[in-house]
């Protein structure tokens, strides 16, 4: 299992053992876009999912706090997100963070669920109560940048309005008994900029909150693996 260290708002220092890790999917807010985008990733041999949103149910040990991501090919990708961490019994315990996760593409097109497995949930060290950020996460924005060396191209930008809120997620995580210390949910993503080479090498995510500007980021660099010996 992962442990992660988050640096909160409140000034706390929080550790987090991972137990249960969930991505979610096709998780905007507008679920006729949604469908939209099933159409269009269904054209590029991504299987449709049979329900939106989804939720994909992923190995602990892939929630990771680091600043290399290792891959086995060149058509991996990361997803800007934000991740809700269940770091204690009571409903303030919740907290925000911001996320990336790298999923393998090409596995992507023969199951979206083993892609999601094939790659780490890259989340930050720092971390909001979700309570104290609750009145006004519609605002809170959401950006990515990628780049061969350095993250310089803007790849996602967009607001938390976006996406299902924390609300809805927790919902869902109350209805399956999972809402419990240790329990990691990714959002699902916002579109990406067409135009823009997402198989990049850098990432930086970062949320921020335009009412005090604080930002909560993360960055990583993708290594490229050695070739097989087979």
């Amino acid at each position: 299992m992962s442990v992660l260290r988050f640096e909160v708002n409140t000034g706390e220092k929080l550790e987090v053992q991972v137990t249960t890790l969930l991505n979610g999917g096709y998780a905007g807010r507008s679920q006729d876009d949604v469908r939209a985008h099933v159409e269009e990733l269904a054209e590029l041999g991504v299987p449709a999912p049979t329900n939106t949103p989804t939720l994909y149910p992923v190995a602990p040990y892939l929630a990771q706090q680091t600043g290399e991501v290792a891959v086995q090919h060149g058509r991996t990708s990361g997803e800007a997100e934000w991740a809700i961490v269940v770091a204690g019994p009571e409903p303030e315990d919740i907290l925000l963070t911001v996320a990336c996760d790298h999923t393998d593409r090409a596995l992507e097109v023969h199951g979206v669920a083993w892609s999601k497995n094939a790659g780490p949930d890259v989340l930050g060290t720092r971390a909001w109560r979700l309570a104290d950020v609750a009145d006004r996460l519609d605002a809170i924005t959401l950006t990515a940048w990628v780049g061969a060396e350095e993250p310089d191209t803007l790849l996602q930008r967009g607001t938390l309005a976006e996406l299902l809120a924390p609300a809805y997620w927790t919902e869902v995580l109350r209805a399956r008994d999972l809402l419990h210390p240790g329990t990691v949910l990714l959002s699902g993503t916002i579109p990406m900029r067409e135009g823009v080479d997402q198989f990049a090498g850098v990432w930086k995510v970062e949320l921020a909150d335009p009412a005090t500007s604080d930002v909560i980021g993360l960055a990583y660099r993708v290594r490229r693996l050695p070739e097989p010996i087979e």
